[in-house]
């Protein structure tokens, strides 16, 4: 597996621990987008696309995410406690999207963006400085037609 682009999008506010979201783009073939750049107690580290976790409330059947204490459709109260524990006992909450299946996958894309966010940090120190779009295709990307 070849990392053949990543693309950084600076976040504006420098007093959050966000950074960075990017886009990373395996083999010229996939795309993985919303990949954060956070700044951590041991510096930057990447963090992988990922969604809240959720349930459904058994009155209504209705899907609330795991903090909420009542339903977001009926208004039932919610049991307390529907969370389940990682390995390491901490609540799991998010659940990843995508994710490297062993160190040196991770070693790599770490590598890899995190050489691009320094870039996009010198870059944005220039004079005319344009963020990066990650959501628009570039011009000669195909867009595959919906039928």
């Amino acid at each position: 597996m070849d990392i053949t682009e990543v693309r950084v999008k600076l976040v504006s506010n420098k007093d959050d621990r966000l950074k960075a979201f990017c886009s990373l783009t395996l083999d010229n073939e996939f795309v993985v987008r919303d990949i954060k750049i956070i700044e951590g107690t041991n510096g930057l580290f990447v963090a992988m696309p990922s969604r809240k976790m959720s349930d459904h409330c058994d009155k209504c059947g209705s899907k609330n995410h795991l903090r909420a204490k009542f339903c977001n459709n009926c208004g039932t109260k919610l049991p307390e406690n529907r969370m389940r524990k990682d390995v390491k006992g901490r609540l799991k909450l998010h659940a990843d999207i995508a994710h490297p299946i062993n160190a040196g996958c991770r070693k790599k894309i770490q590598e890899n963006v995190s050489k691009a966010f320094g870039e996009e940090v010198e870059k944005s120190k220039q004079p005319g400085y344009k963020p990066v779009e990650l959501d628009e295709p570039e011009e000669d990307e195909e867009i595959p037609e919906i039928i």
